[in-house]
């Protein structure tokens, strides 16, 4: 499938699916998208504390570098997991703007560590950071009782249904400690009535630029 580089509407760039008129962050501005849905309606819910992250769709890696940004400002401790079948390239990756747009270039390295690191291995990204990509399926996670925080970024439902099911869900549910949060950008019925239905109580949350709402589920 073709795939380009586009400028969102805040300036920063994300990578579009053309086929599937489908981008990897919202093209009303990938960095407010990701600040809005997982810093502040998921990270800020621990600051200070030590957690482990699940990303769903590890992809371009801006949740991830975010929350390195973030993490060392209020000290929270992070061991992240991102999970992520299909690896985005290095011509791709030079294409982003990610550090000239949040004004991070002391993270520069950093965020090239990231993509580098090898997967299925854990790598000291910083004194507070320790990230661990996964290579495989989502529906693969056979984790249990792990994660206090899951990042769900998996392209929509409209493009790809079979992420969004009970069955997805479950995984993430068992995967997950109790009083754990998951947070997403999506707010379709199916979707909320999907992880009901595994046992998360779910709240709708305003959404971020061009969305009226997204969803949050508590273990």
């Amino acid at each position: 499938m073709e795939r380009k580089i586009i400028t969102t509407g805040d300036g920063s760039k994300t990578i579009q699916i053309s086929d599937w008129d489908e981008q990897y962050h919202s093209k009303h501005g990938a960095v407010q998208e990701a600040y809005h849905v997982f810093i502040k309606h998921g990270l800020s819910l621990f600051s200070g504390k030590n957690i482990n992250i699940l990303e769903i769709g590890f992809g371009t890696g801006l949740n991830a570098l975010i929350t390195l940004i973030e993490s060392k400002k209020d000290k929270t401790g992070v061991t992240y997991r991102g999970v992520e079948a299909y690896p985005v390239s290095e011509e791709e990756l030079e294409q982003l703007n990610y550090i000239s747009e949040l004004k991070a270039e002391e993270f520069k390295k950093d965020f090239i560590e990231m993509h580098q690191s090898p997967w299925e291995g854990d790598v000291l990204i910083s004194e507070n950071f320790t990230l661990r990509k996964e290579k495989k399926f989502f529906a693969d996670i056979a984790d249990e009782d792990v994660f206090d925080l899951v990042y769900f970024d998996a392209f929509g439902a409209r493009v790809q249904p079979e992420l969004w099911t009970e069955d997805i869900f479950s995984i993430m549910y068992r995967a997950m400690k109790k009083d754990g949060f998951l947070v997403t950008y999506a707010a379709k019925g199916s979707v909320r009535r999907a992880m009901l239905a595994v046992g998360f109580e779910v709240e709708r949350l305003p959404g971020p630029p061009g969305k009226r709402e997204m969803l949050r589920a508590k273990k």
